[in-house]
């Protein structure tokens, strides 16, 4: 009975661990040759099958599509833009049927996986360039958590009442907010 419970407990713990990490479902693919970087994906013929991610910058609706520029920041292995990266480029996603502009609205995280489709001569204010073009089969939003984690100075003053403990602080408290991609 004790190892039968042991072991459950361990695939219970196990299954936990590997649904807070996998890449999602919409941008699942059997190919193992993924392109998930932006240069090799400037740089890929037509076709090639692509992952990229990072913030979506417009969305245009067209008659039978939608058409979303995203600027590109670098994805981990799930699929995760990193928030902490600087953007480096921009590239345009061409997604079948109509997307609401109201949930993929300008500043949303996104990441998209299709096939490359060419380039597209787009502007950014009076900048001119050439953007990578993906016909996406499928196309993931991410959202952003934040926690905020106090730093304090611990004192030699402690006081606890009941089920609160806690120190007695003097002076400024100092903290940050922690932002997670999910």
């Amino acid at each position: 009975m004790n190892k039968s419970l042991k072991l459950w407990g361990a695939l219970c713990l196990s299954f936990m661990l590997t649904a807070c990490g996998s890449l999602p479902d919409s941008l699942a693919t059997t190919n193992e040759n993924v392109i998930a970087q932006y240069q090799p994906v400037v740089d890929a013929q037509d076709g090639s099958e692509v992952r990229l991610g990072g913030v979506i910058d417009t969305v245009t609706n067209l008659a039978t599509q939608t058409r979303i520029e995203i600027v590109n920041l670098p994805i981990d292995k799930y699929g995760k833009p990193d928030i902490d990266q600087e953007p480096n480029g921009r590239f345009i996603a061409y997604v079948d049927g109509f997307i609401d502009p109201v949930t993929y609205t300008r500043g949303r995280l996104i990441t998209v996986g299709g096939s490359k489709a060419g380039d597209e001569r787009g502007k950014v204010g009076e900048f001119e360039a050439d953007f990578p073009v993906i016909k996406a089969y499928g196309q993931y939003l991410w959202r952003v958590e934040e926690r905020l984690i106090i730093n304090r100075q611990a004192s030699a003053f402690h006081s606890c009442w009941g089920y609160y403990c806690d120190d007695f602080y003097y002076g400024p408290t100092q903290g940050r907010v922690i932002k997670e991609v999910k």
